[in-house]
């Protein structure tokens, strides 16, 4: 079997495929009878990495094996095949997830440590069924909590390959670089009193369930407490303490003119 036809079929493999392969899988789609010339595989996702040099897609290594993906540089235009609403995840999730990947194995406790606020179970939740986190044993302490860290979704969904892949700390001026892939939801207006964490995770869970952007900036304004509404309600709640006033003072002018 010569070279060539090793590297067609490696490439349409990757391209059929609709996960990243390893090494030992595309060995796999030879026969035992007539296998890859040893280092052939190999030497194929070498040439097909040279060859996406000029080309709009670039075949790359994660985590879970090599696979085909769209360039940074088109991605824009390329990503208006797909209509359906991104998903948008709050500044709180973020955060935990940004710890969970800088600090592992980390602690529930020790997120909510660090980020000064409790860590609602919706945020741990649904990065878990994102399959972007998941327990990897328990701390050695009192109530052993859960150790929390990455997986290899995680990192195949940000193009790594290793954890030492990730950008330094000191290279992150802002989580907000992060926004291209995983846009905030609308900040929360100044003066706002949330009241308590859940309010935050309310949007929070709604959003990384995939909830049309409308539905959150619903969600933000009813989190408003000076609507119009209540302003209204409370004119109305005064209104009548004020006239029973004036009738009380006009009784008193009454009884002190007639003796």
């Amino acid at each position: 079997m010569d070279q060539t036809l090793v590297t067609r079929i490696v490439e349409a493999a990757l391209l059929a495929a609709n996960q990243p392969l390893t090494v030992v899988q595309l060995h796999g789609l030879f026969p035992l009878d007539e296998p890859a010339p040893e280092g052939s595989v190999e030497t194929a996702l070498a040439d097909l990495q040279t060859a996406c040099a000029e080309r709009g897609v670039e075949l790359v290594e994660l985590a879970s094996g090599w696979r085909f993906q769209v360039k940074a540089d088109v991605h824009p235009w390329v990503a208006r095949l797909w209509t359906e609403r991104q998903t948008k995840y709050t500044r709180a999730t973020l955060e935990t997830l940004a710890l969970i990947a800088y600090r592992q194995p980390i602690t529930r406790g020790e997120i909510e440590q660090v980020r000064g606020v409790a860590v609602n179970s919706a945020i741990i939740k649904a990065l878990e069924e994102r399959e972007w986190i998941r327990v990897v044993g328990h701390r050695d302490v009192p109530g052993k909590p859960e150790l929390l860290a990455t997986t290899k979704a995680f990192l195949d969904y940000f193009g790594l390959k290793r954890l030492d892949e990730l950008p330094p700390l000191s290279e992150l001026k802002d989580i907000g670089e992060l926004e291209p892939q995983l846009p905030f939801a609308p900040a929360v207006p100044a003066g706002v009193d949330m009241g308590s964490e859940t309010a935050d995770v309310g949007s929070e869970s709604t959003s990384d369930q995939e909830t049309p952007e409308s539905n959150q900036a619903g969600t933000e304004v009813d989190a408003d407490p000076t609507s119009e509404a209540d302003a209204d309600d409370t004119v109305a709640d005064i209104a009548p303490d004020q006239d029973d006033n004036d009738g009380d003072d006009a009784e008193e002018a009454s009884s002190e003119q007639n003796p």
